[in-house]
């Protein structure tokens, strides 16, 4: 049976509930053992404490740096004395074994977030929060915790007195449950050290090492926190919970996101909110994407956010019906007014922030738009989602028991010019003209988003066809054409331009792009029947470019 508590070292950066829970201690006879702040504060408390210095016959030193690690504690805490030569060398050296720890560490965390863009003080404040001596408590505890209670948190304070307020001990199954928790503990806080440290070395990277390939570790380790668990996962029989990865605060991300209205955020919900939100913000006009099951059903660029969320949700406004919207603009009234009007139905918004005008519209709305979940991925007034904004240095795909790692794909074109310039060499001899140029970096855009095989079709600023997730590219381009043929009659595809998110294997799809008048084609190239495909386009006087840069995505 587990021994009582007669002595607990108490030693804590988040002092919330301690000092009730230290008279609990000091109430039934144990001997509080403490270190600096929360020494202090105990003895303002009015209660009796031991300094660590008195334990181990040594002062202090290196400003704080170095207290607990020494023998006389670190005996106390691994001391298994259910054996007898334990509890036999304990005595030998007049030490006293520990019962009970309650530490948590230097707030590493909240220091991190204030200095993720260091200068060279920055950096050495954050690196002075990093805890040792805590970190060897838990971790000395949580070993021994047959012997030792150990708590991280002030939240298990409750539960361990309620345990020795009934039976004057803690039952071995709490002991191994505080365990866990313990090393969770230690194991998150190494977890933000690594991640905000390898995020400082990648900072330092010259811009031309951003396209190399990264040396990925052999551990892969980053800090997830939870942001909150969700009613169910894909389908209701799935368990579910949403992880945050520690990163900067100013970037703009679902991970750093606030809700502003509406009800709760699915898992489903959050997947489609992410592939709205990477299309949008890759824009650098004023944008809207339509999302369902994270493919477009609409996207368009405009010379305002209102027109461009009209014509995207006009491009196919079937599927646009119970989809998610994202915009890289902030939300007016207006544009408020144009989501909220008749007849139509969404699940989520994603923007970089809302006036308060406009989440007033939203309120005080009916219907579905009270369960409208709204959310802002910028700072409270963000104007704008920047292509160039800030990203992870790593996304994040899990398996079955497995993880994949990989850069995100911020680039576009095999050479990135400044703006305005043309950004593709040309296939074919003739090059597509000038008015044809921003349609086609449109159709790309929102191809590079669209799942593999993907074919996309644009038209004055509208992506207006889609062909998503084929086993066959002719197929993804048949069904391009005919979505759009099917909203806007037959004559709608004319005039349109077409791109593919891969290269094209054989002719055929070439030949269902000039039936339906398509004018002009954007494909990575690369393929050893490149020069079959470019015949067809010379046959058919259809300019094709090539970007250079295939951009599957699965």
């Amino acid at each position: 049976m587990p021994r009582q508590i007669k002595t607990a070292l108490l030693s804590v950066s988040d002092k919330t509930g301690l000092v009730d829970f230290a008279q609990f201690l000091a109430s039934t006879g144990v001997t509080l053992i403490s270190t600096g702040g929360t020494a202090k504060a105990l003895r303002e408390a009015g209660l009796e404490v031991k300094g660590v210095s008195e334990v181990t016959g040594f002062p202090e030193v290196l400003r704080g740096r170095v207290k607990t690690l020494h023998p006389h504690i670190h005996a106390g805490l691994l001391a298994d004395t259910r054996r007898e030569e334990d509890a036999a060398q304990l005595a030998e050296l007049g030490l006293a074994s520990i019962d009970l720890v309650a530490v948590n560490l230097y707030p590493f965390e909240r220091t991190a977030a204030a200095h993720w863009q260091a200068d060279a003080a920055g950096f050495e404040e954050v690196v002075e929060n990093i805890d040792i001596g805590g970190p060897c408590l838990v971790r000395a505890a949580a070993k021994n915790h047959a012997n030792v209670v150990v708590l991280t948190s002030p939240a298990q304070y409750a539960s361990v007195q309620a345990q020795l307020e009934a039976n004057e001990s803690v039952d071995e199954a709490t002991r191994r449950t505080l365990a866990l928790a313990a090393y969770r503990h230690t194991a998150a806080y190494d977890a933000a050290i690594a991640t905000w440290l390898e995020h400082q070395l990648a900072g330092q990277q010259q811009p031309e090492a951003e396209a190399e390939q990264p040396e990925w570790p052999e551990v892969f380790v980053r800090r997830f926190d939870k942001v909150a668990a969700l009613r169910y996962g894909e389908n209701p029989h799935q368990q579910a919970a949403y992880y945050a990865e520690m990163a900067p605060p100013e970037r703009a991300s679902l991970a750093t996101a606030r809700q502003l209205h509406g009800g709760e955020v699915s898992y489903n919900n959050l997947l489609d909110c992410e592939a709205a939100m990477l299309l949008a913000g890759e824009l650098a006009e004023p944008a809207c994407a339509v999302i369902k099951h994270t493919n477009p059903c609409g996207a368009a660029v405009a010379e305002d956010a209102t027109t461009a969320f009209e014509r995207a949700r006009d491009a196919d406004p079937t599927s646009a019906f119970g989809g998610i919207l994202a915009l890289n603009r902030r939300v007016d009234q207006a544009l408020a007014e144009a989501i909220c009007a008749k007849g139509q139905f969404y699940e989520c918004l994603v923007a970089p922030s809302v006036a308060e005008e406009a989440l007033e519209v939203f309120k005080q709305g009916t219907g579905w738009v009270t369960r409208l979940r709204i959310l802002a991925v910028g700072q409270p007034e963000a104007e704008r989602l920047e292509p160039s904004r800030a990203r992870t240095e790593a996304v994040l795909r899990g398996l079955e028991g497995g993880l994949l790692v990989q850069q995100p794909d911020t680039r576009l074109y095999a050479a990135e010019p400044a703006p305005k310039q043309v950004r593709w060499t040309n296939a074919t001899a003739e090059a597509p003209p000038a008015t044809l140029h921003e349609d086609l970096h449109l159709a790309w855009v929102v191809c590079k988003h669209v799942k593999s095989n993907a074919i996309v079709l644009a038209k004055q600023g509208v992506a207006i066809g889609v062909g998503a997730g084929q086993m066959s590219r002719v197929e993804a381009t048949q069904i391009a054409v005919h979505r759009a043929q099917t909203i806007g009659g037959e004559q709608a595809t004319v005039g349109s331009v077409l791109a593919s998110d891969a290269f094209f294997p054989f002719p055929d799809s070439i030949d269902h792009a000039a039936n339906a008048g398509v004018k002009a084609i954007i494909q990575p190239g690369g393929s050893k029947r490149d020069g079959d495909v470019i015949g067809a386009c010379e046959k058919y006087k259809i300019p094709m470019v090539f970007t250079g840069m295939r951009h599957f995505r699965h």
